[in-house]
């Protein structure tokens, strides 16, 4: 019967996998990490070694309140200069003061001080960095978000946390950046519990302003409790991890498909439905998220992010074809399968 079975699964992947591809775009249309149209000509111009579109780019955002924007311009243009620094080492010998340049500076020496081996002694060292750009930030709260990231790993206490956290919120109570970093701090993996993460994810998101991205909180805290539960001998808490994807589903239909600025959060919904099975809302996802795979998730353990949602992408569609019956009005042996949600 496992054979019959295999040969049958084998049938309709051949029979289906066309349709089901149809919807996705092609393999080599998908695009890893792409900078928007703001954010490409200051990379542009920082690899010929020129410092003003970014310093352009962060003073808009800074001056206009463009705080989400501007949470990820900061760890972008950080992200390129951990191996292309010399734009930034100019900018801040033109500008010694410049709020912006100051960020993105600590923002990548927080990042070189987290890969260290003595992360938490590195980090401390940091804290007169850390100081200087919260206090010239009166409104911005991307250094608090940094402050946050910064206290997690040089293992600051609650009451410590806490405190940059009712400041962060006084500068932008819905920010995201700063709600992720508040929920790692109360995971599982550093100070907190599943449950605790859990209860803030979704507290936070039914606080939210319709299609902010904090509603998809939960989902990022259902992401942390999968990666977290192979080999740990615990169960899966299903019920509330598929509530955090239909409350991410909920979000991603808000915004138009293929659209860039959800990429992030649309990837991160589609390995959570992978992982749950739910390969019908899985494909759809894909359909939405068109060609802006991100690293996070798919980067996790280190593995060729861009390989990870090709292979995510194969899996869903060889598992919805496999579950789908041969032809339409179901000429199917009873109890054989059938197609699967879920």
């Amino acid at each position: 019967m496992s054979l019959f079975r295999a040969l049958i699964g084998s049938v309709r992947a051949v029979r289906h996998a066309p349709r089901l591809t149809a919807g996705l775009v092609p393999d080599d249309d998908v695009l890893l990490d792409v900078p928007d149209g703001r954010l490409a000509p200051a990379l542009v111009a920082a690899a010929l070694a020129d410092p003003g579109p970014a310093a352009k780019l962060l003073a808009t955002t800074r001056d206009g309140g463009e705080w989400e924007d501007r949470d990820r311009y900061v760890t972008r243009l950080a992200t390129f200069a951990y191996s292309r620094d010399g734009w930034l080492t100019e900018w801040l010998a033109a500008s010694p003061g410049d709020p912006d340049a100051l960020l993105v500076t600590a923002q990548l020496a927080v990042r070189r001080a987290w890969e260290s081996p003595a992360r938490a002694e590195r980090l401390r060292e940091l804290d007169p960095l850390i100081r200087r750009v919260t206090e010239e930030a009166p409104d911005d709260p991307v250094p608090w978000r940094l402050a946050l990231d910064h206290a997690r790993g040089a293992h600051a206490g609650h009451a410590v946390f806490e405190s940059l956290w009712e400041r962060a919120l006084r500068r932008s109570p819905h920010h995201y950046g700063c709600h992720v970093a508040a929920l790692k701090y109360l995971s599982s993996q550093w100070y907190g519990s599943h449950r605790a993460a859990f209860d803030f994810a979704e507290q936070a998101a039914d606080d939210a302003a319709p299609g902010s991205l904090v509603r998809a909180l939960p989902v990022r805290a259902a992401y942390d409790r999968l990666r977290m539960v192979p080999g740990s001998g615990r169960p899966v808490d299903g019920e509330r991890v598929d509530r955090a994807a239909d409350r991410g589903l909920g979000l991603s239909a808000v915004f138009p498909d293929a659209d860039p600025w959800p990429a992030e959060v649309r990837n991160l919904l589609a390995y959570v439905l992978v992982a749950r099975g739910r390969w019908a809302d899985a494909l759809a996802e894909f359909g939405r998220i068109g060609p802006y795979a991100t690293s996070f998730p798919w980067g996790a353990g280190r593995q060729d992010p861009l390989r990870g949602f090709l292979s995510a992408r194969d899996r869903v569609r060889g598992e919805l074809a496999r579950r789908t019956p041969l032809w339409e009005g179901g000429l199917e042996i009873p109890g054989r399968g059938g197609a699967g949600g879920r």
